[in-house]
């Protein structure tokens, strides 16, 4: 499998090519983050590349997306909080800044933070944060994906 993936996230989940998913839900795919800073970090992708906002949903498909969201976020949750006793809450936000397509990003957050950001949006880590292969996911977060994906087997099903 080719790195292609990451240039169609959505296309490549419906092919089932894409590595980081871990469930399909109703609305789209439970996939854990390319970044795992924070390790849990999670994405739930729309599955329809077309579809730019929640917006362009009709309301029972925004609902359904909404819904995955909240098993999503719950299933990190359950699976942080199993594994890292020091975990906080979840932060769910949906924005589409950067990425063309519907998704909400799914955010563990810890009491091991440093302390200037584990109050703040996570978009504000230093930028290095998002590339050093230290922080990237790798197989050593292999079972975390599997506590995840099994929460959302448990409590999404």
């Amino acid at each position: 499998m080719s790195e292609d993936w990451r240039t169609d996230r959505i296309g490549a989940a419906l092919r089932g090519e894409n590595p980081t998913v871990m469930r399909r839900l109703g609305a789209g795919f439970a996939a854990i983050g390319d970044v795992q800073f924070l390790p849990g970090y999670s994405v739930l992708l729309v599955d329809d590349p077309h579809v730019e906002r929640l917006s362009d949903l009709s309301r029972a498909r925004r609902l359904d997306f909404l819904s995955a969201m909240d098993a999503l976020g719950e299933a990190v949750e359950l699976a942080c909080r199993a594994l890292d006793p020091a975990f906080r809450r979840v932060n769910l936000e949906i924005l589409g800044n950067t990425d063309g397509f519907l998704h909400a990003h799914v955010w563990p957050r810890y009491s091991w933070e440093p302390a200037d950001l584990v109050h703040l949006p996570v978009w504000l880590y230093p930028h290095e944060n998002w590339r050093d292969q230290r922080h990237a996911l790798a197989p050593r977060h292999d079972a975390l994906r599997e506590r995840i994906t099994s929460e959302l087997d448990r409590t999404a099903a």
